[in-house]
């Protein structure tokens, strides 16, 4: 989904208006009940059975959203509390609409003109389950200031106990540079309205925005199609164009076959985690190659997969004959993930040589296989068939010979240029994961969380990618596709429970629900 400037999204709202004939009421109907929706869809999640809601409104016509949201929401008998920023003598246009609104629905809502008011209230009185910060909108340019930044405050010092979601962007950030040049709110989630905003997607809003999620306020294709493509956001809407349904005349073998080369004696665990992540993703199929040494330990943990023992280093690595046994069924496969838990052994090395240069199906190269091209990613380029790289930034950072800190430092510059130097789709993991390939705008993927920075969440996301293209999805598809389904699954586990006691091994179970999000069926 294309992102904008703050000017172009008030460009696209006055053509909507005079051009298409939507009055600016039901644009800002449209935006609160897309925030409700996400306010009510984040308690469920959560498992809230009956939160406080404290919904936090400016002057502007973000302040109308929150207005209209907090109608929406106690329709749906939620408790909800509203504190505005300032005093009802402040508002005008639909913001003062949708205030009366409120008011008819004999809904409180208290005023804070002062900074002072607010401070006593932070000593005063504790925060909710879910605050709905809708201070300031695209309009301001400088730091918050007065009672916004008194409130802004106390949304960040309540955020311990309650979950905050942003209307279109934390109040205080910008929404072309995504600086923050005061006081500025910290988000679990953004909800922003019509389309993704520029400074959302860029490095430094990352920790402010949390999850991204957009409004749709009904913006015709017309009036999208000529912004110049820059960065884009990976959406539920854009994967749901080419996630195709299933139809009832089918059978395993319709859905692909996925081979794994996977696994050490010292790493059997990443072959399990890529296998389950796999297996839950749709495949018809999932093969796997591991050590001889711990094919039944693997084949226990998946009695679905079909796992096969393969010859063996005198450490415990997979030897590069694996490939025979592998190629002499290669017409039975669809797409190959090599790489988790496989260490850095020379034959590691070998067998990732010889899949590039023979195999004829797409291939994902994840974890060690990317350790040992380091400082040759030009051999990628040589590949039989299409590729995808999964590089954290040390990986990324090994291949193009930089450290991690540059490519943290510089990550859609680091991209492209692997992008350049290899022909292949990359996927540059990381808070803000990017997605590109030759050709195309770079992705931006704002599911996820912190909770996810643990052990084998990698081996998962590459099972449920390989899984993805071995159901025909194109490479660049099944990455975008991938990422966002993974973060979403993580975002769900954590929601339900906690951030620090997230497991990699909770993503795979998880995958079902975030499926039935996306696919209905």
């Amino acid at each position: 989904m294309k992102a904008v400037t703050a000017a172009q999204m008030r460009e696209l709202d006055q053509k909507l208006t005079i051009d298409f004939g939507m009055s600016a009421e039901a644009l800002m109907d449209r935006a609160g009940f897309g925030v409700a929706r996400a306010v009510q869809n984040l308690a469920d999640r959560a498992g809230f059975t009956d939160p406080v809601i404290q919904v936090f409104a400016g002057r502007g016509n973000n302040g109308g959203d929150a207005f209209v949201a907090a109608r929406y929401l106690a329709e749906e008998d939620y408790e909800v509390e509203v504190w505005m920023a300032g005093t009802a003598r402040d508002l005008d246009g639909e913001a003062l609409r949708a205030h009366g609104l409120l008011k008819a629905a004999k809904i409180k809502c208290t005023e804070l003109a002062t900074r002072g008011d607010w401070d006593r209230l932070l000593n005063e009185m504790p925060g909710g389950d879910i605050l709905v910060d809708g201070l300031l909108g695209t309009g301001i340019t400088g730091p918050a200031r007065g009672p916004v930044a008194g409130a802004i405050r106390y949304i960040n010092s309540n955020a311990s106990r309650g979950f905050v979601v942003a209307i279109d962007l934390p109040s205080g950030l910008n929404a072309d540079t995504g600086a923050a040049p005061g006081d500025v709110v910290f988000a679990d989630e953004t909800v922003t309205i019509g389309l993704p905003k520029k400074g959302l997607l860029l490095p430094r809003a990352i920790e402010y925005t949390g999850c991204l999620e957009v409004v749709d306020i009904g913006i015709p294709w017309e009036l999208i199609e000529p912004i110049e493509p820059g960065r884009e956001l990976i959406t539920a809407a854009d994967l749901r164009s080419f996630m195709p349904r299933r139809l009832r005349m089918t059978h395993k073998g319709t859905y692909g076959h996925a081979l794994i080369l996977a696994g050490s004696c010292d790493y059997p665990g990443a072959a399990r985690l890529a296998l389950g992540g796999a297996l839950r993703s749709g495949a018809g199929l999932v093969s796997a190659y591991v050590p001889e040494g711990i094919r039944d330990i693997v084949a226990g943990f998946m009695p679905e997969a079909i796992v096969r023992g393969a010859p063996m280093t005198d450490t415990g690595s997979m030897a590069a004959s694996a490939w025979d046994l592998a190629k002499a069924r290669i017409s039975e496969f669809s797409a190959i993930l090599i790489g988790p838990g496989m260490t850095s052994h020379p034959e590691t090395k070998a067998l990732v040589l010889r899949v590039l240069a023979e195999s004829p199906i797409p291939v994902v190269l994840d974890a060690d296989a990317l350790n040992v091209l380091a400082g040759q990613a030009g051999l990628v380029a040589k590949a039989k068939s299409a590729v995808v790289l999964t590089p954290h930034p040390g990986e990324l950072g090994r291949l193009l010979g930089c450290s991690s800190a540059v490519v943290q430092e510089e990550r859609e510059a680091t991209l492209l240029k692997i992008v350049e130097k290899t022909g292949a789709t990359v996927v540059l993991k990381g808070a803000g994961t990017l997605v590109a390939t030759p050709g195309k705008s770079v992705h931006m993927n704002m599911s996820g969380n912190p909770g996810m920075a643990t052990g084998g969440t990698g081996d998962v996301l590459a099972g449920l990618m390989v899984s993805l293209m071995a159901q025909g999805l194109e490479p660049f598809d099944a990455a975008r596709a991938a990422v966002y389904l993974h973060g979403h699954a993580g975002d769900s586990v954590a929601l339900r429970g906690s951030q620090h006691t997230l497991m990699a091994s909770d993503l795979i179970g998880e995958l079902t629900g975030v499926f039935r999000e996306l696919m209905l069926r």
